[in-house]
C-alpha cells in the first residue's frame, strides 16, 4: 500500500504470468508492430484512441495497437483478424490476454481489501490492451518518447522491454526517477481513476518515456478503466471529517472526453472534478 500511496507504481515479480508466455507476446508483438501501415490501420477505435495510433506531430518516434476490452474473447478474436494474426499469435494473444486480466482483477481486489473496502467488486469494469513501439535512432537520443501523462484508467500492467529503458515515473518532488527494465516483471502503475475512487489517498503517477539509446523500444500495456455504467465515488468508508469527498462523482466515459477534450493528459483534468471548497 506505501509504494501505492507514496508513487503510484511499483514492479510486481513473482507472478504467475510464465515468462515464456511473456516473451512469445513480446515476439507478436514485434511481428504485428511490423506490419504495413494498410494493415495496422485496420485496427479501428472501438472507443477514441482505442485502436491503431500511427506516430503523430506530438510523438512523431511512437506508433501503438489497441484492443478494448481485453476480457472478451471475441474483442481478442475481432483484433487477431484485423491484424491477420496466425493461428500461433491468436492463441498467444488469447492467453495473454487472460492471464493479464486476471492479474489486474486480482490486485485490484487486494487494493480493495488493503484500503478496507471488503467484498468491493470490479467485475464488469473494461479493460484496453494497448502495444507500443518506440522508433529511437541516434538523432533523438536525449528526445521524448511519450509526453508526460497520467493514465486515464484505475490500474494499468506494463511489460516494458526488457533489453531498452527509457520509462521515467514523477515523485512527489517533482523529480523524474528511471525504472530500470527489469526480464519477467511488470510495472503496475495507478491513473487518475484511482486517485479520485480512493478519495486522494492512491496516487495517479505522472510518468514518460525518453529515447536512452538508438533501438526499437517495445511495451504491452493493459489497462483496467473504470465502472462502465456506474459513477466514479468514493466509497462512504473513506469518506470522514478529517477526510472530506475531494471529487465529485462522475463516469469514466465523462472523464475520458473531459481528457479529449482539454487536451489536459498529466492529471490535471482531475483538478477540474475537484469538489469547490
Amino acid at each position: 500500500m506505501e509504494a501505492c500511496e507514496e508513487w503510484g507504481c511499483f514492479r510486481l515479480v513473482n507472478h504467475e504470468v510464465p515468462l515464456p508466455l511473456m516473451m512469445e507476446m513480446k515476439a507478436v508483438v514485434g511481428a504485428l508492430l511490423d506490419l504495413p501501415s494498410h494493415v495496422k490501420r485496420r485496427n479501428v477505435d472501438v472507443i477514441a484512441g482505442s485502436g491503431y495510433m500511427p506516430p503523430s506531430p506530438t510523438n512523431p518516434l511512437y506508433e501503438a495497437l489497441g484492443l478494448y476490452d481485453m476480457a472478451s474473447s471475441q474483442a481478442v478474436d475481432d483484433f487477431s483478424s484485423q491484424l491477420d494474426a496466425t493461428p500461433h499469435q491468436r492463441e498467444i494473444l488469447k492467453r495473454f490476454a487472460e492471464a493479464i486480466h486476471g492479474l489486474a482483477m486480482d490486485f485490484a481486489q487486494k487494493l480493495a481489501e488493503g484500503m478496507g473496502l471488503v467484498g468491493y467488486q470490479f467485475k464488469g469494469w473494461p479493460s484496453q490492451f494497448r502495444i507500443n513501439k518506440y522508433s529511437f535512432t541516434p538523432e533523438t537520443v536525449g528526445t521524448s518518447g511519450v509526453q508526460i501523462h497520467t493514465d486515464s484508467g484505475f490500474l494499468t500492467i506494463l511489460q516494458d522491454d526488457e533489453d531498452v529503458g527509457g520509462l521515467e515515473v514523477m515523485d512527489k518532488f517533482g523529480r523524474f526517477i528511471p525504472v530500470d527494465p527489469l526480464r519477467g516483471s511488470f510495472v503496475i502503475n495507478l491513473g487518475d481513476i484511482a486517485q479520485a475512487w480512493s478519495n486522494g489517498r492512491l496516487r495517479s503517477v505522472q510518468h514518460r518515456v525518453q529515447c536512452k539509446e538508438a533501438k526499437v523500444r517495445i511495451s504491452i500495456a493493459s489497462f483496467l478503466l473504470g465502472p462502465k455504467d456506474t459513477a466514479v465515488e468514493a466509497s462512504a468508508e473513506l469518506i470522514s471529517s478529517e477526510n472530506p469527498r475531494k471529487y465529485v462523482p462522475f463516469t469514466f466515459e465523462e472523464y475520458r472526453k473531459l481528457r479529449i477534450a482539454t487536451k489536459l493528459q498529466a492529471g490535471q483534468a482531475l483538478e477540474l472534478l475537484r469538489v469547490k471548497s
